[in-house]
């Protein structure tokens, strides 16, 4: 049995509200879980205290046994000190301006320091 640390969602439409749970890997986002250790809250702001919130020592036993940190979760762990902060990965080429865009902001720059 694969065990996964990660979200399960709740809340009402357009208001999110997350879980932090223990789960089997094979079942299903919000159904059986083995053991909730948090909570997340994307509606307040991202300085708030309540916004995301970690049950420790149950975590440590969880990965203890095995249990690993969806990407999301282990974002949270690493910025709580409770895991290393993962690898950020580099964002796809297919994102960036294109060669025009890319032209126009540089002449934008050139015409406001000039």
């Amino acid at each position: 049995m694969g065990l996964k640390i990660r979200l399960a969602r709740a809340g009402a439409k357009k208001r999110p509200y997350y879980h932090i749970v223990v789960a089997d890997s094979r079942s299903p986002r919000d159904g059986r879980f083995v053991e909730k250790v948090g909570s997340y809250n994307p509606m307040l702001p991202s300085d708030h205290p309540d916004r995301v919130r970690l049950f420790a020592e149950r975590i440590q036993h969880w990965k203890g046994q095995g249990a690993q940190p969806t990407e999301r979760v282990a974002k949270f762990l690493g910025k709580a000190g409770l895991a290393p902060m993962p690898e950020i990965r580099e964002q796809p080429k297919s994102a960036a301006p294109k060669k025009k865009a890319q032209e126009r902001a540089a002449a934008k720059a050139a015409a406001a320091a000039g």
